[in-house]
């Protein structure tokens, strides 16, 4: 297969899915550094800068993502149509470098920093259901315990 048409099945072709998974930017050099990764997933809410093209050196927070055109929204950035009305300017996403997270989404602050963010919440569910159990358990007996008390109860007054 000629590479021209694996490139096209790849990046043009590429189902929504895969595109979305392919909307990514590369990491500040503080970041790769704290996290150990050159590159990221980004999502809105990430604070980026703007490194190639018209708007080279501009600072902003990423406000939409258009998995169509890989590119991204940033707050602050638009242009104006002759009439006066004005768009977005959506910027590729390879031409920006991810400068802070947004991280509202611990998991996927937990998958960067390496760690398994599914274990965790299993380890405390467990936690939580074991001391269920045992509190359980020690309600069964103090239940046991006080029926054979009024049931003695019963036999003495009888």
């Amino acid at each position: 297969m000629k590479p021209s048409k694996s490139r096209n099945q790849l990046i043009y072709r590429a189902s929504h899915v895969v595109r979305s998974k392919q909307i990514s930017s590369p990491l500040s050099k503080e970041l790769q550094k704290k996290y150990t990764k050159k590159s990221v997933r980004v999502i809105e809410g990430d604070s980026i800068k703007i490194i190639r093209g018209e708007f080279k050196g501009v600072d902003g927070k990423i406000a939409n993502i258009s998995v169509k055109k890989s590119s991204l929204a940033i707050e602050g950035v638009k242009k104006e149509k002759t009439k006066g009305d004005k768009f977005d300017v959506y910027v590729h996403s390879s031409n920006v470098i991810v400068t802070s997270l947004n991280s509202d989404d611990k998991w996927r602050i937990s998958k960067l920093e390496g760690k398994k963010p599914s274990s965790k919440k299993n380890e405390t569910l467990n936690k939580e259901t074991k001391v269920e159990k045992i509190k359980e358990k020690e309600d069964a007996t103090l239940n046991k315990e006080t029926k054979v008390e009024k049931i003695k109860e019963k036999e003495d007054e009888e």
